[in-house]
């Protein structure tokens, strides 16, 4: 079974589905791979919004797969994958095209970074999501800690990446977090909340999320994802963060 799927649907939508629901859609290198592909594919002039969800009605994403990653020690071999994954978000997050997490699932660790890196973030109702990575000792480190200081108020952010806890819906709501609550089919949710921006030409709403960006390179969005990164990875290569992988893994 390939680990993701990319389909383009009426009206411009192209859709990323991490297809991994086993793993309650962890990513690994070859989701990575196939972000990379749909990132090319929403440059095509057809493609409106980008969106982004998780296979199954479980999870959106619970992050990186710790049995891909696991076998990573030292701060320079944490640094690799770290960069890469930052590389692609911070590609996501400059996409000249709206952007949607839809969060059909729990949303932990890294798929919290993934979400955030998204422009709007639409959730089932009764989804779970939170920065968790504390609990492992780390930080993020695929830059989701600086791309949610600038979507969030700070406080928020900063209570989201402190308390490294899960939140219900409508606190995620509360933080500003999740934009929009749907009930049923995912896409169908995903639609309604899209319905206005659909009907304009895909060249307006390229033209307002232009704005946007350079706002966030203003900001010095891409020194400070560098600096995120790097403090994980020294993080990643201390004892602490080995223990509670080894606990975790040992569950």
């Amino acid at each position: 079974m390939k680990p993701y799927i990319i389909e383009e649907h009426e009206g411009g939508l192209l859709v990323f589905t991490i297809n991994r629901p086993e793993k309650r859609n962890a990513i690994n290198y070859e989701v990575m791979d196939g972000l990379e592909e749909a990132l090319s594919k929403a440059e095509n002039e057809s493609v409106k919004v980008l969106v982004i969800t998780g296979a199954g009605d479980q999870a959106f994403c619970s992050g990186g797969d710790l049995s891909s990653f696991h076998h990573l020690k030292t701060e320079m071999e944490a640094f690799v994958m770290l960069s890469r994954m930052a590389g692609l978000l911070k590609n996501l997050f400059f996409l000249p095209k709206p952007t949607v997490a839809l969060l059909n699932g729990t949303a932990v660790g890294g798929g919290c970074e993934l979400a955030a890196a998204c422009d709007f973030r639409i959730a089932k109702s009764g989804t779970r999501a939170g920065f968790i990575q504390g609990t492992l000792a780390i930080t993020t480190g695929w830059g989701g800690g600086t791309m949610l200081m600038e979507k969030l108020l700070p406080a928020n952010a900063m209570k989201m990446l402190m308390e490294a806890c899960l939140y219900p819906t409508e606190e995620l709501v509360g933080l500003g977090f999740v934009h929009s609550v749907y009930e049923g089919k995912a896409l169908e949710g995903c639609r309604s909340f899209l319905h206005k921006m659909l009907l304009l030409e895909s060249d307006v709403l390229k033209a307002y999320k232009e704005l946007t960006v350079k706002k966030w390179k203003t900001n010095e969005v891409d020194e400070r994802i560098e600096q995120e990164v790097r403090r994980c990875a020294l993080l990643w290569e201390g004892e602490p963060h080995h223990r509670q992988v080894d606990r975790f893994m040992n569950k």
